[in-house]
């Protein structure tokens, strides 16, 4: 189908780990070092200033904001009070940046990293080189008392990236970019992942960021190519949204009937690229059916 597009706001670096939240869409600005928010409206504003870095958001179950620090490869937490403090550390856990992370309903984060130096292997080795052969990493589990752990013991993935938990908090889906697939593991009783199996393979397309929709379809933004698309369990493509010609980094469903689907676009992931001018985008279009689960 067609559908109508919108921009909502312009003058983004680098949006990534888009989340609806009281009205208001929030991401993290790469280059700016900034949590922003936007609402339908397009009124933009900076929630958090930071030092270096941020990526992957989420919510404690007590409104506290925790925020992915990249380079520090840490969780920090903005308390309701305004106080912002290291929550956990992921050194141990993670190889080279962290990056995406989801949080769910008992504020258990699970936190994914690079896993080597992608800009680096990508200008030495080319783009199709690093997909055909690269390192894997682990995911991290954060616990909500800030204790880390390895949230999948023996597993590694190829490049995890967008994370959603489905409604019913028994299953997660990743989106392992390097491997062109999402893959699903359940989540015991302790946050633990295991019996790990493919939700869809994507490739040609790769999965970025990802959201998930009430039928339990879930939509991939495309950081090789201007679109969105939704992906059904076992690989068929239901839905792909255009994206302004600019390539799609993350995603995420919500508004006032979490039909509204919002994404963020720019001109290159390359930190150099990235870094130099704000020409970045969010974007938003409507679909039929609705987010479902976390974040």
């Amino acid at each position: 189908m067609k559908h109508q597009l919108r921009t909502l706001a312009t003058g983004i670096y680098f949006g990534e780990g888009p989340r609806w939240r009281n009205g208001r869409l929030w991401f993290s600005d790469f280059y700016a070092s900034q949590v922003k928010s936007v609402d339908l409206a397009g009124d933009l504003r900076t929630e958090l200033d930071v030092e270096g870095r941020t990526s992957g958001l989420g919510w404690m179950p007590d409104g506290s904001l925790l925020v992915v620090r990249m380079e520090l490869r840490a969780v920090w937490r903005r308390w309701p009070d305004g106080r912002f403090e290291q929550h956990a550390d992921l050194a141990d856990y993670s190889a080279f940046l962290c990056n995406d992370m989801v949080v769910d309903g008992a504020g258990r984060a699970y936190v994914g990293n690079f896993g080597f130096d992608l800009d680096a292997e990508i200008r030495a080795r080319g783009a199709a080189s690093v997909i055909a052969e690269h390192p894997t990493t682990m995911l991290a589990l954060v616990q909500p008392d800030g204790t880390v752990s390895d949230a999948a013991p023996g597993e590694r993935f190829g490049f995890p990236n967008g994370m959603v938990i489905k409604p019913d908090g028994k299953t997660l889906v990743v989106g392992e970019t390097l491997a062109g697939q999402l893959t699903i593991l359940d989540i015991g009783e302790d946050g633990t992942l295991s019996n790990r199996r493919q939700f869809a393979p994507t490739v040609p397309r790769l999965p970025d960021g990802i959201c998930l929709d009430a039928s339990g379809a879930v939509w991939i933004a495309n950081p090789v190519a201007p679109e969105c698309a939704l992906i059904a369990p076992g690989g068929e493509v239901l839905d792909v949204v255009e994206t302004d010609g600019l390539n799609c980094y993350a995603c995420m469903l919500g508004g006032p009937t979490g039909r509204h689907l919002f994404m963020l676009v720019a001109p290159s992931s390359d930190a150099g690229a990235a870094a130099k001018s704000p020409k970045g985008k969010v974007l938003v279009t409507e679909v039929k059916v609705p987010g479902a689960g976390w974040p």
